[in-house]
């Protein structure tokens, strides 16, 4: 009999998730509770696909992943509809304009915060690009726009892959700044997938991955 596992935050148990010829995650365990979390490793460590896994976006082989009390397997669309997650490679909205699309989004979150999205805007120089459909944008400005949606979303499990890629230094340290203020959240948990250390940003929890793309418990 599986254990019993703590409701609060996110726990993941015994993961399993291989590619063809190359192994991920091997019983793979881990837990995230509220404040920010770091995924840490480099390329072909399986960052950007642990975070699939735990948006629920992709189905792990064998394990438990659990959500303030909600299985994945059991409970699909409860967990899911505590996540944010927008995969940058996911190109599927980008027909949306940049209005339609936080509209969206806001209407998946109910906890979502339009005070905190109408600061972000501004500061990260979005407000000229709202009226642009998302295929017009730089990669740098979707990738902007994706952020301030997920920092709005007010989402118990809010994930960010590579959060600084193709930001410039001033919109970088904007994001590193609202990174911290995520830190000191007492009901959500944040996790962000990154190369390196976030400088200055304290961590609730913090995970290597092994550089060789195998990971086990």
């Amino acid at each position: 009999m599986a254990r019993s596992m703590p409701d609060a935050g996110l726990q993941v148990e015994r993961l399993r998730f291989h590619f063809p010829h190359h192994a991920l995650f091997t019983d793979w365990s881990a837990q995230f509770g509220p404040g920010l979390g770091l995924v840490r490793g480099g390329d072909g460590s399986g960052k950007s696909t642990l975070l699939r896994l735990l948006a629920g976006s992709l189905a792990p082989q064998a394990g438990r992943l659990v959500l303030n009390g909600a299985d994945l397997a059991q409970h699909p669309l409860a967990y899911r509809a505590q996540v944010f997650w927008c995969d940058p490679a996911d190109e599927a909205l980008d027909g949306l304009g940049a209005r339609d699309y936080l509209a969206l989004r806001q209407s998946q979150h109910p906890g979502w915060d339009a005070a905190v999205l109408a600061e972000d805007l501004e500061a990260l120089g979005l407000l000229p690009h709202l009226d642009k459909p998302l295929y017009a944008l730089s990669t740098g400005t979707r990738r902007k726009l994706r952020l301030a949606a997920g920092l709005a979303s007010g989402a118990p499990l809010t994930l960010f892959d590579d959060p600084l890629a193709a930001l410039d230094l001033r919109s970088a340290d904007y994001v590193l700044d609202r990174l911290d203020d995520c830190a000191e959240a007492a009901d959500r948990v944040v996790i962000v997938a990154h190369h390196a250390a976030l400088d200055g940003v304290p961590l609730a929890t913090l995970v290597d991955l092994p550089g060789d793309g195998s990971a086990s418990s």
